[in-house]
């Protein structure tokens, strides 16, 4: 049974672009270099003028495979150093669901 990890938070509209090519370069190429890993992605829907929501999910062979990449405590987010110019939210913890390999 592998994992899905998902992330979500809210940015600024008007960097939403600027902010899905920074999480693919950062975030998702990090995601991807982790042993473990099945694969990611990013979605991102607007909530009005000023603010989009900002998703990753990202599918992992174990729960000990996401500790590598996101350490001891994988229930925590992980950030990165430029996020902040982007965030309007910054959630402390981030969900994870068991997913079953029979349904693809």
């Amino acid at each position: 049974m592998s994992v899905l990890r998902e992330w979500r938070a809210e940015i600024r509209r008007d960097l939403k672009k600027e902010y899905v090519d920074y999480v693919v370069t950062t975030g998702i190429a990090s995601y991807r270099r982790t042993p473990g890993n099945l694969g990611a992605v990013v979605a991102v829907r607007d909530i009005d003028g000023d603010r989009t929501e900002i998703v990753t999910l990202s599918w992992w062979k174990d729960r000990g495979s996401i500790e590598a990449f996101a350490g001891k405590d994988i229930e925590r987010a992980r950030y990165f150093p430029e996020d902040d110019r982007y965030l309007l939210t910054r959630p402390e913890l981030v969900q994870h669901y068991d997913s079953s390999d029979l349904v693809r």
